[in-house]
């Protein structure tokens, strides 16, 4: 396919952008300096609206801005069962989940499960987290990277250079509350970026937004009969939301990079606010995303402007470099760094919050606050290093289909672990041991599911993981003996009880 030239005025507005991000990390290295508390939280001092923004454009970033508006491009709106299944489970966090950590004040997510097992569930908690978000840097800066340059004649390795070393800065120079403020700023750059690209969409499409719901319509591409029905080709919305439930309990329980944020506001109160301006901005942006989709695919069936063999994860930026101005289009391939960014700087900062927390400092004890601060910020460069070369490999490897790939993952490594908070919250019974064989048999078990025919999927993987991991760890723990352990104000049948647990870090 013939590439296109990226322009001066579009890079103009991309290191405009770039230099900001710089900026906001620079200005917050000294405060973020300052301990440990203030480098993973912020010391609490976040008003939840801005908490609540960070939660939403961390969760979601550039596998929204560029897989979103693919999958509705191609096939319809049924993936957007995910973003309500996000709003169902607020209720359930803010009433059975956040209080347990808002009352051990945790740092790290992973120190309720020492809590309320022991050391070594911690430990295998917090580095399948490690390994899952390494994964995950890798594939949201190979997302924007595929993005630009296979429609532009930008280097491919030096854009993911690029993306890659300018997180590790400002995550390095800000800590977590650069991290928040940037965050903002991204959602922000984000939701207006593919509210431009539609408006832009139907203007160029004749017959204008009714041309879209009718075209639409006729097409199949929003929703229809078939997305409810489990046996059809279509995808089957109630797998989708039951799968993106678990998916999310995921993500907002059992992933350190959304717990950590529950410690940056004061009071439960405020972190309720957040959770729920979360779950506000998630539906209001699901039209915008997979709105995109459908007006690019109405656009490109007007004017048949597609090269040939074009590969469809690059549907967002083309139309943004051949229809747009320049400047505006540089100003919306930003978009696509912030979509990227806003992840990679948040699973930067939790990484080394739980190789400082529950390695470093809970095995060989804390030193000063500047001397942990230090090792936090050499775990930041360390981590992203690796993740970048991780994501230069998949460069190399040309691959593909990196919406499932990402669904697969979690399953695999993130899903069992919510079963694993799940079954600590919700039983009594269930033990250490117990627990370690519930994970080991849930990671098998997923890994052989994936390629079983329609049990492959990734949304049918990640409900299984989650009930295999509950179900496994709390009949193991009734057939394996274990000394009795104080759990005291850790589940939810004594839920506002004093916990007699302490934090080994000193």
């Amino acid at each position: 396919m013939e590439t296109i030239g990226f322009g001066f005025w579009n890079w103009v507005a991309l290191v405009l952008y770039l230099l900001l991000m710089l900026c906001i990390g620079a200005f917050f290295t000294k405060r973020a300096g300052k301990d440990t508390d203030s480098f993973f939280t912020a010391s609490g001092r976040l008003p939840a609206w801005v908490v609540g923004f960070s939660i939403y454009a961390t969760t979601l970033s550039a596998i929204t801005f560029m897989s979103t508006p693919e999958k509705s491009f191609l096939t319809d709106w049924s993936y957007i069962a995910g973003n309500v299944a996000i709003v169902a489970i607020i209720p359930l966090l803010i009433y059975f989940y956040i209080p347990f950590f808002k009352k051990l004040r945790v740092t790290s997510a992973y120190e309720y499960l020492e809590a309320r097992f022991n050391p070594a569930v911690r430990v295998i908690g917090s580095l399948l987290f490690v390994l899952f978000h390494l994964g995950r840097i890798a594939i949201v800066i190979y997302l924007p990277t595929l993005a630009i340059t296979s429609v532009s004649d930008i280097n491919p390795y030096v854009v993911a250079s690029l993306v890659g070393l300018l997180c590790i800065v400002y995550t390095f120079l800000g800590g977590f509350e650069g991290v928040v403020w940037s965050d903002f700023i991204q959602g922000v750059i984000l939701l207006g970026g593919a509210l431009v690209i539609i408006i832009m969409g139907i203007t160029h499409i004749d017959g204008g937004f009714s041309s879209v719901v009718s075209d639409a319509v006729e097409n199949k591409k929003l929703l229809s009969i078939d997305n409810w029905k489990l046996n059809a080709t279509a995808a089957a919305i109630p797998i989708i939301f039951l799968g993106s439930v678990f998916n999310n309990l995921q993500q907002y329980t059992a992933s350190q990079d959304v717990v950590q944020r529950y410690q940056a506001s004061e009071s439960l109160k405020e972190t309720s606010q957040s959770i729920w301006t979360n779950g506000l901005l998630a539906i209001i942006s699901a039209p915008l995303f997979y709105g995109m989709g459908t007006v690019l695919y109405v656009f490109y069936a007007q004017h048949q402007t597609l090269p040939e063999n074009f590969n469809t994860s690059s549907i967002v930026p083309y139309f943004i470099l051949t229809e747009m101005p320049p400047f505006v289009a540089g100003l919306l391939i930003a978009a696509i760094f912030a979509a990227a960014q806003s992840t990679i700087s948040s699973s930067l900062n939790s990484i080394a919050a739980c190789l400082s927390v529950d390695i470093k400092q809970r095995f060989f004890g804390k030193k000063s606050e500047k001397a942990e601060v230090r090792f936090a910020r050499f775990a930041t460069v360390a981590v992203g290093l690796v993740g970048m070369l991780i994501s230069l490999y998949l460069i190399a490897a040309d691959s593909n289909d990196i919406w499932d790939l990402f669904l697969l993952i979690t399953g695999l490594f993130g899903v069992p672990i919510a079963g694993i908070f799940a079954v600590g919250i919700f039983t009594k019974r269930t033990h250490g041991v117990g627990v370690i064989v519930g994970i080991i048999v849930a990671v098998i078990a997923s890994y052989f599911l994936q390629g079983i025919g329609g049990a492959g999927s990734p949304f049918y993987v990640s409900i299984l993981a989650f009930v295999i991991a509950f179900v496994v760890a709390y009949v193991a723990s009734l057939i394996i003996p274990q000394p009795k352990k104080d759990i005291a104000g850790l589940t939810i049948f004594d839920k506002h009880g004093e916990v007699t647990y302490q934090s080994k870090q000193h």
